[in-house]
């Protein structure tokens, strides 16, 4: 099996600031997951062209499934409001997502709390620099998919910028996987090195790669994640990508895992 995650900048790239549907798609093509983590997930934005860039990324995986999950209405880093249940989804949406190839049993959806003040934040391309911004609330969104090995959990989040808060966040994520079947998979730009991850989680890293800046990475900010209770249930990861694509000034991380050995 093949699992990903890409923090998608909304589908913009680098070179000239523009989003383009096809970029998006052949970004998400090459990584041929199973399942696929996104963040910085747009849908309606007049940013990113009106575009679905969830529907975007499962036509070009051939996934079945997907779901996005919005954490605001409005646009970050402009005016925005946290999403709440009655929101018209026609309004310009900012979230995260999860991509499967695999059919989903279940899915659940987790609040995580915004840090209650403005951190400093560098934003990349024309017109950024150094900024201080409100953070946004955040999402852990899980799927109980029926992969071909038996059930199993895979989540996907975008953890706080703000240092502390992001630790916050992501122990209670792994609170609340721990009640979904094993093994449990989290995908995500948790916005800290694996060596925190790692310690303030208890979970494994499948991968220790650069992902941030994409042009030349030197900082691992996303994750792919076992939970050791059930880890046994997955096989050896016998690759790890990091490849260079056309969109997002992170890199995707991709883990590709053999099938667990027969009992």
């Amino acid at each position: 099996m093949r699992l990903a995650t890409f923090n998608l900048l909304h589908g913009r790239s680098l070179s000239d600031g523009t989003v383009h549907a096809d970029r998006i798609a052949a970004a998400v093509a090459d990584l041929d997951a199973d399942v696929l983590g996104l963040q910085e997930v747009d849908r309606a934005q007049p940013r990113s062209g009106l575009l679905d860039l969830t529907a975007i990324a499962a036509e070009a995986m051939g996934a079945p499934v997907h779901r996005f999950a919005a954490a605001v209405v409005g646009t970050p880093g402009e005016r925005w409001q946290p999403w709440r249940s009655d929101d018209d989804n026609a309004h310009p949406l900012y979230g995260i997502a999860l991509v499967s190839r695999w059919p989903v049993l279940r899915w659940q959806i987790t609040q995580l709390p915004a840090a209650p003040v403005r951190s400093p934040v560098w934003i990349p391309g024309p017109g950024g620099g150094l900024m201080m911004l409100k953070d946004e609330p955040r999402i852990l969104l899980a799927a109980v998919v029926d992969a071909p090995t038996g059930p199993m959990t895979v989540a996907n989040t975008h953890l706080s910028f703000v240092p502390g808060w992001n630790v916050r966040q992501l122990r209670a994520a792994v609170r609340a996987l721990r009640a979904l079947p094993a093994p449990r998979i989290l995908l995500g730009d948790l916005n800290m090195p694996s060596g925190p991850v790692r310690a303030f989680s208890g979970w494994r890293p499948l991968a220790r790669r650069a992902t941030y800046p994409s042009p030349s990475p030197r900082a691992q900010l996303d994750h792919i994640l076992a939970d050791p209770r059930g880890a046994g249930l997955l096989g050896p990861v016998v690759q790890v990508r990091t490849p260079a694509v056309g969109v997002s000034d992170h890199r995707p991380l991709v883990v590709h895992l053999d099938p667990p050995p027969a009992d």
